[in-house]
């Protein structure tokens, strides 16, 4: 029996070596027949610390390698596009400082 292939999106990257995988799928109801969320959680051996939060990521079934991971890596399908906004603000104030920190070095050299 071929060993099981999934793609889900990585939740968590806090561990090394291991990632949180969710997979999110719609399952009818038995009696009522209304369409659920339902969400699979998958953690996964990733060796070389490839993904990271947001990415879309291939998983194969393997033996187990510890208490809760049962699945590798296969290939990182799609890296994470959203931006990180905390970062991109830090990094606009440091060059403003600095910015600012030259124009006063300078008028303080003319004077």
């Amino acid at each position: 029996m071929p060993a099981r292939v999934v793609v889900g999106v990585v939740t968590s990257d806090k561990a090394s070596k291991t990632r949180r995988v969710e997979l999110n799928r719609t399952v009818q109801h038995a009696k009522y027949g209304k369409f659920v969320k339902r969400r699979s959680v998958f953690h996964v051996h990733d060796e070389n610390n490839e993904s990271a939060i947001g990415d879309t990521v291939e998983i194969q079934e393997s033996r187990p390698l510890s208490r809760l991971k049962r699945w590798s890596l296969l290939r990182v399908v799609e890296k994470n596009k959203a931006v990180d906004l905390a970062a991109l603000k830090a990094a606009k104030r440091a060059t403003a400082t600095e910015e600012s920190a030259v124009i006063d070095n300078l008028a303080g050299e003319t004077e």
